[in-house]
């Protein structure tokens, strides 16, 4: 018989097949980073991993991108414990204490709305807001957020390449080099070339909108800047890890994953009490 294309439902079960290994993909690598960031006292404390919708954990704001309205989905509230991982001039200047940022999430899979503040001392002067939403393409929507025109007028697009962008040496694991790292299970990787997200199937893009304030005079251009900043270097350097962890997460079912979350939360109450500061520093 001749060769046939692929069928639209067949086209259409691959798309959904992968929008699922992305969502675990996603929901692992984020139990497993925190478990590298977590540790002599600073790290992460998970106080709420439950679904949200009909009523509880609404957000402020609908959930919104791309012309979808998302109403259900997984809520998570942790406080993250930062010390060594703020800027040295940050450190002399913050109050004891104040180094505690909330961190709420509302993850309706494929968009995602994460909410970083500290509501003991910054109260409504300091806010992170990061929407995200996942298309199975390769970066090539112009406004996923459906952004306003004043908003489009300062908005700076950063393109991210996970394999190609640089990484400080510090920063830097052979580990978790995308052009290094092929998958045992799938066969994918690895992205070694320039134009990898031209060539490789499947192919996921993160759209972030990244939004942030931090009123305190002398400082607020300083830090804003340095936020900006330090979310493309966390944005990058998880992204390498999620793909270079393929053979970690590939084939977990979303049980498997709420299993995992719970026994991480367990793990990331033991290790803030014990051993050394561990994963990324500041850059002062």
């Amino acid at each position: 018989m001749p060769p046939t294309s692929p069928s639209i439902s067949e086209l259409l079960h691959v798309v959904i097949f992968f929008f699922f290994q992305y969502k675990v993909a996603q929901l692992y690598s984020v139990a497993e980073a925190s478990k590298n960031e977590t540790g002599g006292g600073e790290g992460i404390e998970v106080l709420v991993n439950e679904p949200f919708g009909d009523g509880k954990h609404p957000p402020e704001e609908p959930l919104e991108a791309n012309g979808q309205v998302f109403s259900h989905g997984q809520f998570t509230h942790k406080i993250y414990h930062l010390a060594s991982k703020v800027p040295k001039f940050i450190r002399l200047l913050a109050p004891k204490g104040s180094l505690e940022i909330h961190e709420k999430a509302w993850n309706a899979y494929p968009y995602c709305r994460t909410v970083i503040t500290n509501p003991d001392y910054m109260k409504e002067n300091f806010y992170i807001r990061i929407e995200t939403m996942h298309m199975p393409d390769n970066g090539q929507i112009p406004n996923v957020h459906l952004l306003g025109d004043d908003d489009l007028k300062i908005r700076k697009v950063v393109h991210i390449d996970i394999a190609n962008d640089h990484v400080s040496p510090k920063d830097y694991k052979e580990e978790w080099d995308p052009r290094r790292y092929k998958s045992t299970k799938t066969g994918r990787g690895p992205l070694d070339s320039n134009d990898w997200q031209d060539k490789v199937k499947p192919v996921m893009c993160a759209y972030k909108l990244v939004s942030c304030k931090f009123k305190w005079f002398g400082l607020q251009n300083r830090v804003e800047k340095f936020i900006q900043t330090q979310e493309q270097r966390l944005f990058t350097l998880f992204h390498r890890q999620v793909f270079c962890w393929t053979d970690k997460w590939y084939g977990m079912t979303m049980d498997d994953i709420r299993e995992w979350e719970e026994k991480t939360k367990r793990e990331l109450d033991e290790q803030r009490s014990k051993g050394d500061a561990r994963g990324l520093k500041a850059e002062d």
